[in-house]
């Protein structure tokens, strides 16, 4: 899954996290489980720019049987400042 971080703030963004929410989906739609694993930002980011990053999200097969699959739908932010967004 590849996420972009855009800077809007006046400074540079030096240290963040961010956590994925991958959902086991059986199949007829239910969501059976959420299993979330956490990710450093790419830093750092400087002010009014924009950074890319690829995160592998990895679940253990036993946890999604035959006919369910999995979509990361989840996606949180934690920084030492509250002007990096996800866009």
């Amino acid at each position: 899954m590849t996420l972009r971080f855009r800077n809007t703030g006046g400074s540079a963004v030096r240290s963040g996290t961010v956590t994925l929410g991958t959902h086991v989906i059986g199949g007829l739609g239910i969501d059976w489980a959420t299993i979330e694993s956490a990710h450093p930002v790419p830093v750092p980011i400087a002010a009014k720019s924009t950074r890319s990053q690829t995160y592998t999200v990895c679940v253990d097969s036993w946890r999604v049987p035959l006919g369910m699959h999995i979509e990361t739908r989840d996606v949180r932010l934690e920084g030492e400042n509250r002007q990096l967004a996800r866009g």
